[in-house]
């Protein structure tokens, strides 16, 4: 008879779980938070599927079946980077406008979601990357002597 175990393992931060679903204790999920540690990832989640048909491999068999599928997956997949960003609504005079585009198009990590226009100018919003939203802020600031305003959502 055909059995299956859904073992799995995630690590955000210093904040981890694992699980051998079944399986011997340290025999899975162990194996599989190891193979996220090796390749020091974070922000990860990872799940095996093992399904059981009668072939027993034993501890050490289970540990390496799980840990170098895991770590196969893992380097096999696509990384992205999470960048931790603020939210900023800009309001910008009409005259100021290339000038802030450009500004905001050379900053690494920003992103404009929306532009809305009325009679007196534009409003931008855009996510802002965390590390440099003050200085970016400044920047907007300064090169418009301060006719562009700018509220940040923290």
């Amino acid at each position: 008879m055909l059995s299956n175990h859904n073992c799995w393992a995630w690590r955000s931060g210093q904040t981890y779980r694992f699980s051998d679903d079944g399986e011997p204790s340290g025999t899975a999920g162990k194996p599989i938070l190891q193979a996220i540690d090796r390749l020091e990832l974070d922000h990860v989640a990872i799940v095996v599927t093992r399904w059981f048909g009668g072939v027993l491999l034993g501890s050490g068999g289970l540990a390496r079946a799980y840990g170098g599928t895991a770590a196969a997956c893992l380097r096999a997949a696509p990384r992205v980077e999470i960048v931790p960003v603020q939210e900023a609504t800009i309001f910008v005079p009409f005259s100021d406008l290339a000038l802030v585009r450009a500004r905001l198009s050379t900053a690494p990590g920003v992103q404009i979601r929306h532009e809305g226009f009325t009679e007196a100018g534009v409003t931008i919003i855009a996510d802002l990357p965390e590390a440099n939203a003050e200085h970016i802020t400044h920047m907007i600031t300064d090169a418009t002597s301060g006719r562009a305003s700018i509220t940040r959502k923290q």
